[in-house]
């Protein structure tokens, strides 16, 4: 999984990997003389992984879409500046890497799924392929969804290039989501619960139940966030960077390894020089509205702790960088390992058990007020050396009043890790649907900043030039 690939799987990366807006040719590895051992089938699941990792993935942009649009970040870099500044078009690179990419895991594990079945294995770990490839089928469909409303359906691999493969309209938001949800309990049932690098069972709930949050399925999402076992927070939030399959708060990880073919090229966007190879303006730099949100004298996530070779380090960001101009910070500080020419050894996280108790305590708030959700939100808090709340804490006097403090402590607890932006957008639509349901900041605040107009349109990106010049079905979102 850490980007180790042998010859076969280089060609079968090419077969799964085909796309309908970059069709390739498939080489000379065809589904009918590959998939015939159970290395095949590990090989094959392989591929599903990688996709994962590129640069449209978590491998760079998906992260730069969940923070950059966000009061979280900001950029001077001329790469990521229409991000920041909401001004992006169909023809912005981002908007059409990340879908690419995700189309890239979608069609790898419909691969999966369809051949994997009739390999001639042990039974109980191809049950466990399967469902791998369905929680990465369903974490990048409910990617694709959040991000860019009701996208094609693709069920089955796209081998034969004909029309009806390449051309196809797009599926409600609701079927859409229907699969992800689908994929994840199925997935669950298959995976076992301890599965070292991989994504297994608590990473089917803990993804579940981010799904079902954004859809405002209260019961549902406190459902998912109750089903784990085994799990739990990290006694030092600053430990947990960087992210190293990092316990059992650790749910779920892209892997890297630091090779010149298996490396993470995150940190040298992020980090000041050094340690970053190189001096340049940076993506995701922490908005000064963010520092001074947090509470930088005793939250643990955000109070001075030490120097290090990358500045002050704050445990979630550094100031007082190395240098001058570009290197002067305040800058992200998850990915804390040498950079090496764009190699880090850094996982990304992509799921961790902090954000589930968080989850909790926003379906119980939001089902019946304060009540039970103090019991999970008091752990987040407690583990960053804040006071625990209570009834009588002003934070808890109504159901208002605590949404306000789960809203804090997800920004103070997520910042950088690819959820503020998707946040804002689900808090906008929770409004939306709930004119009671009010929130201090939401993606239309940020729109409304950025482009003079709470525009509507902005809270979905616009399908990619690329694709609709491809797919003669797809439509455009309203507005671009």
């Amino acid at each position: 999984m850490k980007k180790l690939f042998t010859a076969a799987l280089g060609a079968l990366t090419l077969l799964a990997g085909c796309n309908f807006l970059d069709r390739q040719p498939l080489g000379s590895i065809a589904p009918a003389n590959f998939f015939t051992s159970a290395d095949d089938a590990e090989s094959s699941l392989t591929a599903c992984y990688n996709a994962l990792q590129g640069t449209g993935a978590y491998g760079q942009d998906l992260l730069m879409m969940g923070e950059m649009p966000s009061d979280n970040c900001t950029t001077t870099n001329g790469d990521v500046v229409a991000l920041d500044k909401i001004s992006w078009t169909p023809n912005t690179g981002q908007i059409y890497n990340v879908y690419r990419q995700a189309y890239a895991g979608v069609n790898r594990a419909n691969v999966v799924l369809k051949y994997v079945p009739a390999v001639a294995m042990d039974t109980a770990r191809r049950s466990q392929i399967l469902g791998e490839a369905r929680f990465i089928r369903a974490l990048s469909y409910f990617n694709l969804v959040r991000a860019y409303g009701g996208v094609p359906l693709r069920l089955g691999p796209g081998e034969s290039g004909a029309s009806a493969d390449i051309n196809q309209a797009r599926a409600s938001a609701d079927d859409v989501y229907g699969l992800v949800v689908a994929d994840l309990q199925r997935a669950a049932i298959q995976m076992p619960r301890a599965n070292p690098n991989r994504a297994g069972k608590n990473a089917a709930y803990a993804l579940l139940a981010r799904v079902q949050l954004t859809r405002r399925n209260w019961a549902a999402a406190q459902a998912a966030a109750q089903a784990f076992t085994g799990a739990a927070l990290s006694s030092s939030f600053k430990a947990l960077f960087p992210a190293e399959n990092k316990g059992s708060e650790s749910l779920f990880e892209i892997q890297y390894n630091g090779s010149t073919s298996g490396g993470n090229i995150v940190p040298d966007l992020v980090l000041p020089s050094p340690p970053a190879t190189f001096s340049f303006p940076k993506f995701n730099v922490p908005t000064a509205e963010l520092i001074s949100f947090a509470d930088t004298v005793n939250d643990r996530r955000w109070a001075y702790l030490g120097r290090t070779n990358a500045g002050r380090d704050h445990a979630s960001y550094v100031d007082g960088g190395r240098g001058s101009g570009n290197d002067q910070g305040p800058f992200v500080y998850k990915w804390t390992s040498s950079p090496n020419f764009f190699n880090s050894p850094d996982n990304t996280y992509v799921l961790r058990y902090a954000e589930v108790l968080l989850t909790l305590a926003e379906a119980i708030n939001e089902q019946g007020g304060p009540g039970g959700a103090l019991a999970p939100l008091n752990q987040v808090r407690q583990r960053a050396g804040l006071p625990t709340l209570s009834a009588i804490s002003p934070q808890a006097a109504s159901k208002q009043a605590l949404r306000v403090e789960i809203d804090r402590q997800r920004r103070l607890e997520l910042a950088f890790e690819g959820e503020r932006w998707f946040d804002l957008l689900r808090y906008a639509r929770h409004t939306q649907a709930d004119a009671s349901a009010t929130h201090p900041v939401t993606a239309l605040t940020i729109i409304n900043q950025q482009t003079g107009t709470p525009n509507v349109n902005y809270l979905v990106f616009p399908i990619p030039q690329g694709e609709l010049n491809t797919n003669t079905l797809a439509t455009q979102n309203p507005g671009y």
